[in-house]
């Protein structure tokens, strides 16, 4: 019996029906289903982080949109990236460069920040695809989870937020009138005070500016605490 020759099979299209448009197969089903796998495990982890994670403590539907968009592009970027051999430093710094484009015309809040390279890193690491095994590239994602959980739950537990106030009352904040400073403060605000530092006095208003650190009870981000006057109209 003859020995397979795949140079004759090449020739002839012998075990191999697939057609190719300049030279990229027009269809190639176990790289389809493996495109998708990844995509769907790297959505499902990023819908995780930002769902139950963020959006449930910031309720910012902006950010959410934001954060799923972002990293389904850097996924299918990085998974063609891949495919057509680019170097993984290009890739980043791409990405690095993607990231700065929009985000430069605003101040970012350094929790949607974090949560942002978060993404952007699961992304990266699921584009790639499985560098090593199947074990490996479900461990990290479900470790990328398990770190935020856990960081979450500890920062709600230690969660203190802070507020600047301009206070007229500038005979109480000598240091050794401290406790009726934060007396006082606690009633007028009612807020559970646990630290007050003063800042700028100014003699000619009778009025100083005080940084006050206080436990909050609503979860969310309180995005107006560093303001320190109101609006006109």
């Amino acid at each position: 019996m003859p020995e397979f020759d795949p140079e004759i099979a090449k020739e002839f299209a012998v075990g191999d029906q697939s057609i190719e448009l300049l030279g990229v197969p027009f269809f190639d089903g176990p790289g389809l289903w493996r495109m998708l796998i990844l995509f769907g495990v790297n959505l499902l982890v990023c819908w995780i982080i930002t769902h139950f994670f963020y959006y449930r403590k910031s309720r910012r539907g902006d950010y959410y949109f934001t954060y799923m968009l972002f990293s389904m592009a850097i996924f299918f970027i990085l998974y063609l990236l891949q495919n057509m051999k680019v170097e993984v430093g290009i890739a980043l710094g791409l990405f690095g460069i993607f990231s700065m484009i929009r985000y430069r015309t605003e101040q970012l809040p350094i929790r949607e920040m974090t949560y942002l390279f978060v993404l952007i890193g699961i992304s990266i690491i699921n584009g790639a695809g499985m560098a090593t095994s199947y074990v490996s590239f479900v461990s990290v994602n479900v470790l990328f989870i398990l770190v935020v959980w856990v960081l979450e739950a500890v920062g709600m537990a230690n969660r203190k937020a802070q507020k600047i106030i301009t206070y007229e009352k500038i005979d109480l904040i000598k240091p050794d009138r401290r406790e009726e400073l934060m007396a006082d403060l606690r009633e007028r605000t009612g807020l559970d005070i646990v630290k007050v530092q003063v800042g700028s006095i100014d003699f000619l208003r009778d009025t100083a500016l005080l940084k006050v650190t206080y436990i909050p009870d609503d979860p969310e981000p309180n995005d107006v605490d560093k303001v320190t006057r109101l609006g006109r109209e």
